[in-house]
């Protein structure tokens, strides 16, 4: 194979002054603003220079004298030869060139040292992350993957990211653990965990690994097994998870809405009453009341801190009765988002699901949310915005769900509007082939949107209310 030629630098510029341009760019970055960096190095330069002086101080100044006479030697041995306004000058660039210069080797060690197969530069990773740590601290509640889908995308908007989990699973490895174990099923928060990682996607693609049907562990996943067995170490699935983010470098942290041993059940039109969440999913009649046993589930202090503190809660996307719902039967929950001022919004569903949204439009969605909270004697919109998806045009995939029973989610918004619900219409479906699903880039893209609209709102607000008082 001949060797390919080496690519030349644009006008003609020779390779070596091409690549002393690049590293002495990649310098001279370092002083944008924002790095937290700067600071810390000017910082120890002057500890430094307080520790030369203590060092003289203790030696009588002795050797402060002598440095004092060859600079005066030098300086006036160059200054004989040269002018001082061409020596200072000289001199300057050259003091500051060292610096950098010995700065960015540095910090291109450190980056070797912590990454050395990572192609993002340290100077790029430390931009990113002090962009992801002033990012609006973010709540998503739900379960399965519609919840990993949007943190996947809001991820890169943030790192102060909760995501509360319900832990009503019980059916597939999560299901056969749960009743084997006794463990809460950790499906869902792998499922999480893995969306929120930073880590080399060969762990996270580990984490997600379900072993074949020819194996005795035949439809467990790595993750599930590693949660399960962290838990028996640690003594909680909380304990666990916390352990599994470190191992995963996670982007935020995933909660469980409760640490009790939830157990759904759904009361249908037809009278009968279905246990389970893998029941539930199935179910061959409208839904009329869902609750879970035990009655009142408590939250987690973690839960409730991070909803406190939210300045954006998301409900969404997933399936509305196993996934959604089970994390408004705790009531701590609910109490905590109404207490809370940071703006709501609910993402809907792209589809119905057979047996369990059966044609129920955004309002049937919203009826079934406003109906759980009545039971707890909530009568205010708990989630006001709702995010829909624009109308789907694809007739060939439109076809093939209908085939399998399943609609588009339709959106009356003039009347959801006239009920007080602010509706957000955006393109949200994902380019796969292999179905109907949210794109997680154009999923987050919207809720920033959402989030960036109130903020300015709010900021309006505030700046009308100084005035009025200083009026």
């Amino acid at each position: 194979m001949r060797a390919r030629p080496p690519t030349l630098p644009p006008h003609g510029e020779p390779a070596h002054d091409a690549g002393l341009v690049s590293r002495s760019w990649r310098a001279v970055r370092w002083l944008q603003p924002g790095l937290v960096v700067k600071r810390w190095l000017v910082t120890s330069g002057l500890g430094l220079v307080v520790a030369l002086l203590g060092a003289a101080i203790w030696a009588d100044f002795k050797p402060v004298y002598w440095t004092l006479e060859t600079v005066e030697w030098l300086l006036q041995t160059l200054t004989s030869a040269m002018p001082r306004q061409v020596t200072g000058p000289a001199i300057l660039l050259l003091g500051v060139g060292l610096v950098i210069w010995g700065q960015s080797r540095s910090f291109g060690s450190i980056q070797r040292a912590l990454a050395p197969e990572k192609d993002t530069s340290l100077l790029d990773a430390l931009r990113a992350q002090n962009r992801l740590d002033r990012g609006p601290a973010i709540v998503a509640i739900g379960g399965g993957t519609g919840l990993s889908t949007l943190l996947s995308g809001l991820k890169r908007y943030s790192s102060r990211i909760t995501a509360i989990v319900t832990v009503a699973d019980d059916g597939g490895s999560s299901g056969v653990l749960r009743r084997e174990l006794g463990v809460q099923p950790p499906g869902d928060i792998r499922n999480c965990l893995a969306a929120l990682s930073t880590e080399e996607p060969l762990l996270t693609r580990l984490f997600q690994y379900r072993f074949p049907n020819r194996s005795g562990l035949a439809g467990h996943s790595f993750g599930n097994l590693f949660l399960t067995a962290l838990a028996a170490i640690t003594g909680s699935l909380e304990s666990a998870i916390t352990a599994s983010g470190r191992v995963l470098a996670v982007q935020g942290q995933v909660v469980p809405a409760t640490s009790a041993d939830v157990r759904l059940w759904a009361d249908l039109e037809d009278g009968r009453r279905l246990e389970g969440e893998s029941a539930i999913g199935k179910a061959s009649a409208p839904i009329r009341r869902l609750g879970c046993t035990p009655e009142t589930p408590a939250a987690l202090p973690r839960a409730l801190e991070a909803i406190a503190g939210a300045d954006l809660i998301v409900l969404g996307p997933g399936s509305l009765y196993t996934s959604l719902l089970p994390n408004l039967l705790v009531p701590d929950l609910v109490q905590a988002l109404l207490q809370s001022r940071a703006p709501r919004l609910y993402v809907c569903n792209l589809m119905t699901q057979p047996g369990e949204t059966d044609g129920l439009d955004v309002e049937g969605h919203l009826r079934a949310i406003e109906s759980q909270l009545s039971q707890l004697g909530v009568e205010e919109l708990l989630f006001p915005a709702v995010l829909v998806q624009e109308p789907i045009r694809n007739r060939g995939l439109l076809e093939h769900y209908a085939r399998h029973g399943a609609m588009p989610v339709a959106c009356p918004t003039a009347r959801l509007r006239r009920q007080g619900y602010e509706v957000m219409q955006a393109p949200l479906l994902s380019n796969r082939t292999d179905g109907v699903r949210h794109d997680p880039r154009s999923l987050a893209i919207a809720v920033m949107r959402f989030y960036r609209r109130h903020r300015s709102g709010l900021e309006q607000s505030l700046r009308q209310q100084m005035a009025d008082r200083l009026s």
